[in-house]
């Protein structure tokens, strides 16, 4: 498996943990503590605690994200587009992710987010150095 499927698979994976880890067990809790019902989290208003409202949006940012590098890593797979370079950009995709997410999580002050933001922005950066990479190895072949 090369390093940017890897690196895709490691973001899915992040994004499933998100929702089953924060989301999931919050839910699940009110469920079963009786304290909420199933049908109690409409998704077109805002309800639960801060933390909540935060881990819905990062779950959100996450699912927003994943198809964007999921379809970079599958031009890099189709074009045979391979280079330490992309490799080192497909991990801080995944790294500046769990950053971005995990500051989601942790608070939304303003520090919070610019800080989300300088971490969403070493993803795009990355997302951009990439598919110029792969279109000029493509350009080439």
């Amino acid at each position: 498996m090369s390093i940017p499927v890897a690196a895709l698979l490691a973001f899915a994976m992040w994004t499933i943990a998100l929702l089953a880890f924060t989301i999931g067990v919050l839910r699940w809790w009110l469920i079963l503590s009786g304290k909420a019902a199933l049908n109690s989290f409409p998704g077109d208003e805002a309800h639960g605690s801060p933390f909540y409202r935060r881990a819905t949006r990062a779950h959100a940012n996450c699912v927003e994200n994943l198809p964007v590098f999921g379809a970079i890593v599958v031009a890099a797979q189709a074009t045979a587009a391979h280079s330490p370079t992309l490799d080192v950009l497909a991990v801080s995709v995944v790294v500046a992710r769990v950053f971005q997410t995990s500051t989601h999580l942790i608070s939304g002050s303003n520090t919070a987010v610019g800080v989300r933001f300088s971490f969403l922005m070493v993803q795009l950066v990355a997302f951009a150095w990439m598919g110029a990479l792969i279109g000029l190895h493509a350009r080439a072949a």
